[in-house]
């Protein structure tokens, strides 16, 4: 990449995150994230006001249900799954319609080749409504093998994605997994880093990999502080930042950069690398996170990778 298109990258995403927080500033209201009525949630509204009684005893639960808030590699948040006669083809279409909402083109693609190789496709995996669409709050969200996605129309305030997510691929070659670029990305910034800042940023062992949990402003974060580093590294920085949200749909990208700019932007960001996991040895990072108060980037790409995120505004 060039020098000017470096910095018109990072230009654009300092921009739009000023914009969203100037505007959540302003009026809380205005504050960046999807709507009730973004593409997706209203796909939501029209899968929920389609089921019927007996679907709706199975897959439907009041919004501060328990199995809202967990999170898991591989999991099922109900029974049925998408592919039963339990579903419709129509609704079965509305669920298509959800997922192509809360993605890009080449998120939504990503996604449909994770699930037919990790678990036979979309049909294997599992649905949930939390609360009723037709009120203020409500959340939809997909689970199964390497995946926990959601679209709630801003229901969780100020929280990136609905709440954590999680998302993955059981290729171990990195050269078939679908998100190895993300860790060939964040290690070119390790590769910009001078010695000193190498040893602050790779650590002998990865955390838990479900240890995911929000730190506030008091938090204790490893690795190493890109409020610490060169402008250029902190471009870099800013650009990976773009990669690995690239996945995903627009609403949710500016509601991460808004959440981002609230904290003190990427200056407040801490990233680390580690040594445990080193897939063929060639130390390329396999293993990494991306941390702040209230923003945790956890990626754990050896054997294969499990993904998890879990960002919110800190008030």
């Amino acid at each position: 990449m060039s020098n000017s298109s470096s910095q018109i990258n990072r230009r654009r995403f300092l921009e739009t995150a000023s914009v969203a927080t100037a505007a959540a500033t302003l009026a809380p209201n205005l504050f960046a994230a999807p709507s009730q009525s973004s593409k997706a949630e209203t796909a939501v509204q029209e899968f929920y006001s389609s089921l019927n009684d007996q679907q709706k005893s199975q897959i439907c639960f009041d919004f501060n249900h328990q199995l809202r808030n967990k999170i898991n590699a591989n999991w099922h948040i109900t029974k049925p799954t998408i592919g039963l006669d339990f579903y419709s083809d129509k609704q079965r279409s509305m669920i298509d319609n959800i997922l192509r909402g809360i993605t890009s083109e080449d998120g939504y693609a990503r996604l449909q080749k994770q699930m037919d190789e990790d678990d036979g496709g979309v049909g294997f995996y599992s649905v949930a409504v939390f609360g009723d669409p037709s009120t203020e709050k409500f959340e939809f969200e997909l689970t199964g093998r390497h995946l926990t996605l959601r679209a709630d129309g801003n229901s969780v305030d100020k929280a990136a994605f609905g709440g954590p997510i999680v998302y993955g691929h059981g290729e171990e070659a990195p050269s078939e997994n679908l998100y190895h670029y993300q860790t060939q990305q964040t290690n070119e910034v390790f590769k910009a880093l001078d010695k000193d800042q190498r040893q602050k940023a790779l650590l002998q062992a990865i955390p838990r990999e479900n240890a995911v949990q929000r730190q506030g402003k008091n938090g204790n974060f490893s690795g190493l502080e890109v409020g610490s580093m060169s402008d250029d590294q902190k471009e870099l920085v800013s650009e990976t930042l773009d990669v690995l949200l690239a996945p995903y749909r627009d609403e949710d990208k500016k509601e991460v950069k808004t959440i981002l700019k609230g904290i003190g932007g990427v200056d407040q960001l801490r990233m680390a690398f580690y040594k445990k996991g080193d897939l063929n040895n060639d130390k390329t990072w396999d293993n990494w996170r991306i941390e702040a108060p209230g923003f945790v980037w956890h990626f754990r790409g050896a054997p294969h990778v499990h993904a998890y995120i879990n960002i919110a505004a800190v008030s």
